[in-house]
């Protein structure tokens, strides 16, 4: 999963960061307004946003957020504990509201219950057809049996579970394997893709030309 960290204050981003990172999450973290919105582009699977930065107020960038249609999970990280404050927030279109101070793995488990809403499964457990997976621990099974996928292998697979429905291109699985660096080349992406039908079976993975791969339920 790869998220978004928006808080300026120092140790408490370097803190986040070393334990998001420890969780298997990528992270980019920024402590400003102006850094998050030049960040809007890019894929995040959760934003975790403060609401007091330097240079504006975090509801800006939430509202940005919103008014693209994006329904990019946003759990809102903040020192206000008004009870008006956290409806505004959620009000506002944040899917969560944590209060300073808090423990981290509150905070990770937050962010695992509003990505699996996002992606429409009801537990930590995903069903799609006669797979099953467990984002959190990385691991998958095909008719109850473990896959023994390697780590490549799973996030393409968790890719194209989070919306069976829709047909995602090589170069958007590219990005998403190394969101933090080169994207991986289309070459690779399809042996990836070619290892991981052998182990699920190829009917299970529809090929688009031209466009991308589906998930078959």
């Amino acid at each position: 999963m790869h998220l978004l960290l928006v808080e300026d204050d120092l140790d408490l981003g370097q803190a986040l960061l070393s334990a998001l990172r420890q969780e298997g999450f990528s992270c980019e973290w920024v402590r400003q307004l102006a850094s998050a919105q030049a960040l809007l582009d890019e894929h995040f699977d959760c934003v975790l946003l403060d609401l007091s930065l330097p240079d504006g107020d975090g509801f800006s960038l939430l509202q940005q957020i919103r008014s693209r249609g994006t329904g990019v999970p946003v759990i809102v990280i903040t020192a206000r504990s008004a009870l008006e404050e956290r409806l505004a927030g959620l009000d506002g279109g944040a899917d969560d509201f944590i209060v300073k101070p808090f423990a981290v793995a509150e905070l990770i488990s937050r962010i695992w219950v509003v990505h699996r809403r996002a992606s429409n499964q009801a537990s930590q457990s995903w069903q799609i057809g006669s797979l099953t997976l467990e984002p959190r621990i990385h691991k998958a099974w095909l008719e109850g049996e473990p896959l023994e996928l390697s780590l490549r292998e799973f996030r393409l697979l968790l890719e194209l579970a989070r919306d069976p429905d829709s047909v995602i291109s090589k170069g958007v699985l590219g990005q998403r394997l190394e969101p933090l660096g080169e994207p991986v080349d289309p070459a690779t992406v399809e042996v990836h893709m070619s290892n991981l039908r052998r182990k699920i079976g190829p009917e299970r993975i529809r090929t688009v030309r031209g466009v991308g791969y589906q998930l078959v339920k």
